[in-house]
């Protein structure tokens, strides 16, 4: 699946704050994602995301 920044995905597991979707602000070896509830940032790694992401909304 190809991703794009300003794309919104539904992930597995939820953040703290409720909420399972996030905003994807870059791209590279690394996602930063923005949680679209709280707005907390946050980098992971490119094979982790790619196994924590449920579906692109």
């Amino acid at each position: 699946m190809s991703y794009q920044t300003g794309d919104l995905v539904e992930m597995k597991k939820p953040h703290p704050c409720g909420s399972n979707k996030w905003e994807i602000l870059r791209i590279g070896a690394d996602f930063k994602l923005r949680c679209s509830a709280c707005n907390h940032l946050i980098m992971i790694s490119r094979e982790k995301f790619e196994k924590s992401v449920k579906r692109k909304i």
